[in-house]
């Protein structure tokens, strides 16, 4: 299957936060579209908060290597988060906010991609832990599903 133009997926998303004493659970259905440009896979959607009546640009992508990045918001809004998962390594990213840029850091014990194209459907696991100023933010999990 070709997915040079952009195959429509329908994404089944599950974050796990675990903050000191404190856990979440957040799922999200949501239409989105999963495109490859050069050896990369890209999943982009809308992350849509109902109580919020927010809505965020999120793109997955998913490298050859087995990495993965994590971009939510705009390049050109106030808000952009981009997170990088790699295999048991630490890395440092930014976190650009209105009152400005807040370098964060991602350790990435867990990570697990796998992906069919008959049909095209797959998986996105990561367990990760967020850093910021050399302080642990939290743990968390993200389980992301896919299908045309």
């Amino acid at each position: 299957m070709d997915l040079s133009q952009g195959v429509p997926i329908q994404i089944h998303l599950e974050t796990f936060v675990t903050q000191g004493e404190d856990n979440e659970t957040h799922v999200f259905d949501e239409p989105g579209t999963l495109v490859q440009m050069g050896n990369a896979l890209y999943i982009r959607y809308q992350e849509v908060d109902e109580d919020a009546g927010t809505s965020m640009p999120v793109t997955m992508k998913l490298r050859e290597d087995g990495d993965v990045q994590l971009s939510r918001g705009s390049s050109n809004g106030d808000t952009q988060l981009k997170l990088f998962f790699a295999n048991e390594k630490r890395v440092l990213t930014r976190y650009r906010t209105p009152y400005g840029i807040i370098p964060v850091e991602t350790v990435t014990p867990r990570i697990y991609v796998r992906m069919t194209t008959e049909p095209v459907a797959g998986e996105v696991y990561i367990e990760y832990q967020l850093f910021a100023n050399n302080q642990h933010l939290g743990d968390y999990r993200l389980r992301l599903q896919f299908n045309a």
